[in-house]
């Protein structure tokens, strides 16, 4: 990666002082509107970005470190952001945290104000999409930044990844199935050829094929509505249980079989991913492949203070393991 620019350069492009371009940068009344209009087409032109983090730890205030999240309406990233926030809050650190919404266009413009508003890292779980954009913009400003639970950028070393074992959990669920005398199961939910998918469904598939089964592969959004939605399209094709990409989309399931008068743990076998609070609670109680949100936050927040302060990245992958929880739904014993 080439070096990134400085204010010398926009200095030496706009031609004027290293001192006219620093009272740009802190928005200096003194300023001409024709000066100040020269010197941000010159930062345009030449990829500078200001970074206000580097001016406010010199000056001994509170950091900001930025979290985007691609969808905060799920409560498993809803945890992830809740306890990382308090982590870093604990550390001094404010957060400032966005919902991207799955949009990648909408993901860089979050990430750019949050690189112009002076942030001194970035974590990010991205959208599904190109994600170009929005890494190249950390890249020029020269930010730590993490990207966890789904890999958008392949510049590992730029942008550390860390993340659950999926494709181990997956197989965890799909043999427990297997061994509860369940034969025509189903892989329901998760985006068709996204990153996240492939690697969730990976163990299920694999797990399928040493078995001499089929897979039963139905994606869709994952939500509780798609869940609903599929129990009709399983119950069609005969299927007799399914490992869901994640609990929503279990939960829905839960529910569009009992609706369809079927009992969720001997009529059809469901497991779930991430182990949200409400697999717990739902009656019958739902199985599911557990992530420890809560470590995994924790972990991910002392990884970017520790690049914040000491310049070292983190290693390039991290997984977390993950452990199947055998309730109800799969199993048809009751507590």
């Amino acid at each position: 990666m080439n070096k990134r620019p400085t204010i010398l350069d926009v200095a030496a492009h706009a031609g004027v002082s290293k001192s006219t371009v620093s009272l740009v940068l802190q928005n200096a009344p003194q300023v001409k509107d024709e000066t100040r209009d020269t010197v941000r087409k010159a930062m345009a032109e030449i990829g500078y970005v200001y970074n206000r983090a580097a001016a406010q730890m010199r000056s001994g205030s509170v950091g900001l470190v930025g979290l985007v999240i691609n969808d905060l309406r799920n409560p498993f990233f809803t945890e992830f952001a809740t306890v990382l926030q308090m982590t870093l809050a604990a550390k001094g650190f404010s957060t400032v945290i966005a919902n991207s919404d799955e949009a990648p266009d909408l993901q860089a413009k979050l990430v750019g104000s949050m690189i112009e508003h002076g942030v001194a890292g970035l974590v990010v779980s991205p959208a599904h999409g190109d994600g170009a954009a929005t890494f190249d913009q950390i890249a020029r400003a020269g930010l730590p930044a993490l990207q966890v639970l789904r890999k958008s950028d392949p510049r590992t070393g730029l942008f550390p990844f860390s993340s659950f074992d999926y494709a181990t959990g997956s197989a965890h669920a799909t043999r427990h199935l297997l061994n509860q005398g369940a034969e025509r199961i189903a892989f329901v939910g998760g985006i068709d050829g996204a990153e996240i998918t492939r690697e969730r469904a990976s163990g299920y598939i694999a797990e399928m094929g040493r078995a001499g089964h089929d897979p039963i592969l139905l994606h869709g959004r994952s939500s509780r509505a798609f869940g609903v939605e599929a129990a009709e399209s399983l119950l069609s094709q005969n299927a007799d249980a399914a490992v869901c990409f994640n609990d929503l989309v279990a939960l829905g399931l839960h529910a569009g079989f009992a609706k369809a008068n079927k009992t969720v743990g001997t009529d059809f076998r469901i497991v779930g991913f991430d182990d949200i609070e409400d697999c717990a609670q739902v009656w019958p109680q739902l199985s599911s492949v557990a992530c420890d949100i809560d470590g995994f936050a924790k972990t991910t927040a002392q990884t970017l203070l520790n690049w914040m302060e000491d310049g070292t990245p983190p290693p390039s992958e991290r997984r977390a393991a993950v452990e199947l929880v055998a309730r109800t739904s799969s199993t048809g014993r009751h507590p």
